[in-house]
Parts: C-alpha cells; sequence; structure tokens
C-alpha cells in the first residue's frame, strides 16, 4: 500500500510541512491570518476577508446597477439557458422584456439587477431554501467568495453578463454527469430527481478542494479522492432512519486516533442498566474492556478501553464537530456485507477503517514519498501497541458527508439510490414551489443529539 499511495497520490502532491495543520482547500483570496490556524473549519478556510482590528463599519452592498439596453438583452437571452442547469426559466420573468422596451432608466436598473441577483443566488447557493434541506449543517462559503454586489459590478464593468453567470456552477464532474443527463431525459419525475440533486451539488463549495473525503449517505460509501480522482473508495455503514439518521456536515479530519477509548453514552449506562452491570460484575467488565467510576451523588461513567472488542474499532478520524459525528471502525465487520447498511446511530463505520487511517497518516504528514517508510513504522508500531493515541496531521483534510440520490457511483456508472431518509420530499415540493426571496445561509434546525452511540 505505502508504494501505491506514494506514487498515486502523494508525488504529484507533496507539500511542505508547516508546524500547524496545513489546509489543502482552495486558497484564493486566503488571509495570511487563517493559514495556520489549528482548529480550521472548512468555511473559514475558503474565507476571503482578512480581520481586522478596531470598529470597522462596513457600507452595505449596492445590488443596483447601471444597465445599458444591450446588457439587459443579454441576461433577457441568458434566462432560458438555464434549464440546462435544472433551474426554471420562468423564476426570473419579472417583466425584463418590457422594461427593455421601454427604455433604459431606473425601472431597467431596477429589473435587470433584480433579475441578475437571482441568478447568482440560485446558480451559486442553490434554489431550495434552508427549511427544506433537512439536516443541512454545511455553510457555503461560495457567497463570501464570490459576493453577489462584486459580480454585479464586475459584470456590467467588462461587459460579460452571461461569461459572468456560467461561472458559477460547480465544477465537481458528478454535477457534469448529471446536467448531462438531465439533457437526454424526457421522464418528468426523473428530471425532477436530477434537477433535486442538481441543486444539492449548489449547496456545497463550489469547489472542493484538490484532495478530500466524501461520503454520500445514501450510496453506502466513502470516496478518498484527489486530484478529481477517486484514489480508493469503502464500504460504509450509516445512521438509521429517524432521529439517529447520519446529519450533512462539512468538517475538518485533524488527526487520526488510534486503539481510541469509547466513553458510553448515559442512555447506555443507566438506560440499559450497563453502569450497574460493570459495578456489580467486575470479570465480566474487565474482560469486556469496561470500567466504571461511581461519584459521590451515584453518578456512574463508563469507558470501554482499546481492544479488539472496542466499539470503534482500531481508530477514528478526528474531526470536532457539535454533532459527535466522526468516521470509525468496528468490530462489527460482518455488517458491510449487507445491502442495507443504514445500522449506526449517527456516525460513520467503514471498512477497511484501518487501512484509511495508515493512508490518512502518511498523506495529512509525509512531505516526499520518502517520508513513508517512517511513518508506516510508527503507525504500526502504535497500533500493536494497543494504547491510545492522537496521532496529528499537518496537513488537514475536508469531509464530505453528502445525501445525493442520483449520481455517479464509485464505479463511474449513473444511478438512482435509495431516498432512505426521505429528504427527497422537501427538496422536490421546493422546486415546484415559486422561488423563494430573502433566503437564510444557515440552518436554524436543532442538531439531533446522538444518544447511544459511539461518543469519546
Amino acid at each position: 500500500m505505502g508504494t501505491m499511495i506514494g506514487t498515486v497520490v502523494l508525488a504529484p502532491v507533496a507539500l511542505a510541512q508547516e508546524a500547524a495543520p496545513q489546509s489543502i482547500l482552495p486558497s484564493a483570496n486566503m488571509p495570511a491570518e487563517s493559514a495556520g490556524s489549528t482548529r480550521q473549519s472548512v468555511g473559514e478556510a475558503f474565507g476571503d476577508i482578512a480581520a481586522q482590528s478596531g470598529e470597522v463599519v462596513q457600507p452595505v452592498p449596492v445590488l443596483v446597477g447601471e444597465w445599458s439596453a444591450a446588457q439587459a438583452r443579454q441576461l433577457l437571452a441568458f434566462i432560458p439557458t438555464v434549464a440546462a442547469e435544472g433551474l426554471n426559466p420562468k423564476d426570473y420573468d419579472i417583466g425584463l422584456a418590457d422594461a427593455i422596451a421601454r427604455g433604459e432608466g431606473a425601472e431597467l436598473n431596477e429589473i435587470a439587477s433584480r433579475v441578475f441577483v437571482w441568478l447568482v443566488e440560485d446558480l451559486r447557493d442553490g434554489r431550495t431554501p434552508m427549511e427544506a434541506r433537512r439536516q443541512w449543517f454545511v455553510v457555503d462559503p461560495d457567497a463570501d467568495r464570490l459576493p453577489t454586489h462584486k459580480l454585479l459590478e464586475d459584470a456590467l464593468a467588462s461587459g460579460r453578463i452571461a461569461e459572468t453567470l456560467q461561472t458559477l456552477a460547480p465544477v465537481h464532474a458528478d454535477y457534469a454527469s448529471l446536467k448531462a443527463q438531465l439533457a437526454t431525459t424526457t421522464d418528468p419525475a426523473k428530471r425532477k430527481l436530477i434537477r433535486a440533486n442538481m441543486d444539492r451539488w449548489r449547496w456545497l463549495p463550489r469547489d472542493l478542494g484538490r484532495q478530500y473525503l466524501l461520503t454520500n449517505v445514501p450510496e453506502m460509501q466513502l470516496r478518498l479522492t484527489v486530484n478529481e480522482r477517486i484514489i480508493k473508495s469503502y464500504r460504509t455503514v450509516v445512521g438509521k432512519p429517524g432521529r439517529t439518521a447520519t446529519p450533512q456536515l462539512a468538517e475538518m479530519v485533524e488527526a487520526v486516533i488510534f486503539n481510541p477509548t469509547w466513553t458510553v453514552p448515559q442512555s447506555i449506562v443507566k438506560g440499559e442498566g450497563l453502569g450497574a452491570k460493570v459495578l456489580g460484575n467486575p470479570g465480566w467488565a474487565r474482560a469486556a474492556g469496561y470500567k466504571a467510576t461511581k461519584g459521590e451523588n451515584g453518578w456512574i461513567t463508563v469507558v470501554q478501553q482499546p481492544g479488539p472488542n472496542n466499539s470503534l474499532g482500531l481508530m477514528k478520524l478526528d474531526m470536532p464537530n457539535e454533532h459527535a459525528i466522526f468516521l470509525h471502525d468496528t468490530p462489527s465487520r460482518h455488517l458491510f456485507a449487507q445491502d442495507n447498511r443504514a445500522l449506526s446511530h449517527g456516525c460513520i463505520r467503514v471498512e477497511g477503517a484501518r487501512e484509511l487511517a495508515m493512508t490518512m497518516s502518511m498523506l495529512g504528514n509525509a512531505q516526499t514519498r520518502e517520508d513513508i517508510p517512517a511513518i508506516q513504522q510508527e503507525v504500526s508500531e502504535i497500533t500493536a501497541s494497543g494504547k491510545y493515541t492522537r496521532y496529528p496531521m499537518t496537513k488537514q483534510w475536508p469531509v464530505y458527508i453528502t445525501y445525493f440520490t442520483m449520481g455517479t457511483d464509485v464505479e463511474g456508472s449513473m444511478r438512482s439510490f435509495a431516498d432512505v431518509y426521505g429528504r427527497d420530499a422537501p427538496v422536490l415540493a421546493a422546486l415546484d414551489a415559486p422561488r423563494q426571496r430573502d433566503r437564510a445561509r444557515k440552518t436554524s434546525e436543532e442538531a439531533v443529539e446522538i444518544i447511544d452511540d459511539m461518543q469519546t
């Protein structure tokens, strides 16, 4: 595996090792202040506004520009083309043609600017309002990287109206595949499903980065992607439908934890009587790896120690987030043979997790191929030691937990996936409903508490 990773992955993307974790996300316009952050989120990694000291009053962006009749005609001609992007041209029919006919002036400036802004918002951020994106906790950074007022200003200054709008579509190959599928599909229900999943790509950052992990929950697969190529894929076990459904996230992997411990949730300690069983049967507890402590107030804490029977297996990827969701190993590896693998309590179990752990340790720390043997040796010794060890990654890796019910599978074929959590319905309904203005960028939905899964 070392030869494969060194040749296929590390050679073309070797980066200088730094003292603090280094983001490998797109760095265009990234402020210098963020380059050395040790707890950088995906959204922060895309930020393009440098922090300033003192009180700063930001001007309100101007979203109305001066349009010539020729520029407005360019915009009018562009509107029908958005059907190929899965959008409805009728959403932008608010009297632009009539305004052009009445001539240049305040009315044309107002209507043309409004149409342009709506197109920017839908092409860049997605048309689906936040309340229809169930358990969606990703904050898309594109509105900060490509501000609407700046796009409007630049488009009018250059006269390149259509070209400016055409640059906003996602660059991921899966989006292009869905777009091609839409062009050849006539079945109305299938077209709506394609459009819904094209919109889901717009909810994410336009550019996911050069190297990342992406897991599509309905597909139940994890992809390790480098320079738009899937280097390796792994089967996954994801959350059961209901309160334990896996949410959609974009986080940063900061480290690999080998031989993890598991702090058992109180729903099991108290609700299922594990605490009393551990305290009352020391021999059984020792064999199962459980240690319990009882406080003066009677509160029992149970921690499962590292070992082959640990519920987290032999590794987990440390990706701090408020949902306590992460990717990890499991001793119940027989579950990966099942077709329906929506079985966990929210976290994502990965087949071949030990290989993934070794790979991430190398990709997150190797400066050149010559560094690989030493990392392999060190990680092998850590694993064999059986001791809890956090192995930091000097180069951060983004991980995207997504939900696509149609797209290209890990074999490269276009297909649909079971809507295991019933998240299609609100998106499809939103596509049929009138376009919603002034949409929120961040969900108000509460994070679902993972009450009985593997938390450390």
